[in-house]
């Protein structure tokens, strides 16, 4: 079977010659391989990293939380419970005080306070609004008494274990200290001094190193709350239809009360991960470019040097068309081959992500998608079928659009002029 002529002109270009056209032209292959492989790697990448947060924040947290619209104190909260609970969407309702605080771990070196926040949870974990007891990775859940589950990442700083005792200074008490009088019988309020039963692990660096669990009751006196709460936590059965229960929430719950997502609380995060998402791909978009006006000087390069070959062509009977499409082929291949190769590396760089990230750090001491700021032990990925093919197509489209500029021109190009000193 003969190959057309139009592509085996381009093949025929695309030879390596040791020239410098040949030179541009195997760079444009590679910054077209680099362009899918790095917008395929970072695109995956960006979208696991938000998948799994979203998975961190849902299981840790309430889907919707109905509070205070003023923030303050919720007392009554027995008829928002029951309201909440009367909506089909809705599949369980609790009440929930959650707040920063100061603790301080007598094991420590320095014996310094740090800042956290409790969080109240149920008393032995198996609870429809917050199942908290999957994620203990040491000792027992147990929250009645004089009982706190730390995070890991806290429990590795301070090298606390199970059985262990700390102090928490909660609002109620420093409140009480602040206000106390200087004289004889001065009364020195103590803090709450639980013991560690158990160790838990969600996977996000956050709520791992900041959060401890205990229960309403140890909340309740932390705060000096009495019988009130922050608000009520409620489960849906959709996560990511919360805010069409929560606009209902909010037409029927008293003027006082305001329901909010769990997107709502993070907002701040998503709007910056999306930002972050654009910015990367208009960015990583431009090595595309780059390696396509690499090509397109390429074919200008070749329309001079081969003007002579042209022009005998179009005497020999050739039309525009098919001297067009010598260098659009040649955009075409050289497209194909760099989406190609890219979608490979790509998809093989992202399989080894994990074992590489560890490769850069014991070799070289490069530290990539720290845990400590993206809140994850290692990095996560979710592959997009359809966003790895519009990436290789339009890599192809893109060094076609190269190649249209000097195929015009060397189409335009007349015979007699291109073989006047021949």
């Amino acid at each position: 079977m003969e190959l057309p002529v139009e592509l085996f002109l381009a093949l025929r270009y695309l030879r390596p010659r040791r020239t410098f056209v040949s030179v541009i032209t195997v760079l444009s292959f590679m910054g077209v391989t680099l362009g899918v492989m790095v917008l395929i790697v970072v695109l995956s990448v960006m979208a696991g990293f938000r998948e799994r947060l979203d998975e961190k924040i849902i299981g840790f947290n309430a889907h919707i939380t109905v509070t205070m619209a003023d923030g303050s104190v919720l007392y009554d909260f027995g008829k928002a419970l029951d309201i909440i609970k009367q909506q089909p969407e809705v599949l369980a309702a609790d009440t929930i005080i959650r707040g920063p605080v100061l603790v301080r771990h007598g094991g420590t070196h320095d014996g310094k306070m740090s800042p956290a926040y409790i969080k109240s949870a149920p008393e032995n974990g198996d609870d429809a609004v917050l199942p908290l007891k999957q994620f203990l990775k040491m000792g027992e859940y147990e929250l009645r008494g004089d009982s706190v589950i730390v995070g890991s990442e806290w429990a590795k700083r301070n090298m606390a274990l199970p059985g262990d005792q700390i102090e928490i200074y909660g609002p109620a008490l420093l409140d009480a200290i602040s206000h106390q009088r200087p004289g004889k019988n001065v009364v020195v309020p103590f803090p709450e001094t639980p013991i560690i039963r158990g160790i838990f692990k969600t996977g996000q660096f956050d709520y791992d190193l900041n959060f401890f669990l205990v229960s309403t009751e140890m909340a309740q006196h932390l705060y000096g709350l009495g019988e009130g709460v922050h608000g009520v936590a409620v489960r849906v059965k959709e996560p990511f239809q919360a805010e069409a229960v929560k606009d209902r929430l909010n037409k029927i719950l008293p003027p006082t009360l305001r329901a909010r997502t769990w997107m709502d609380d993070n907002s701040d995060l998503f709007n910056a991960i999306a930002t972050e998402r654009v910015v990367m791909t208009f960015i990583l978009f431009f090595v595309m470019l780059v390696a396509a006006f690499g090509l397109c000087s390429t074919l200008i390069t070749i329309t001079v040097q081969k003007s002579r070959e042209i022009g005998l062509m179009k005497a020999l009977g050739a039309n525009d068309l098919q001297v067009c499409g010598v260098f659009l082929f040649h955009g075409i291949l050289v497209g194909i081959v760099g989406a190609i190769n890219g979608t490979v590396l790509g998809l093989l760089l992202l399989h080894y992500r994990n074992p590489f990230r560890t490769f850069l750090m014991n070799t070289f001491g490069i530290q990539v998608f720290s845990p400590s700021v993206y809140g994850l032990p290692e990095i996560p990925a979710v592959i997009n079928p359809v966003n790895v093919a519009l990436i290789a197509i339009s890599a192809v489209v893109i060094c076609v659009l190269a190649a249209l500029i000097p195929a015009l021109s060397a189409a335009k190009l007349a015979p007699a002029r291109a073989l006047r000193y021949e």
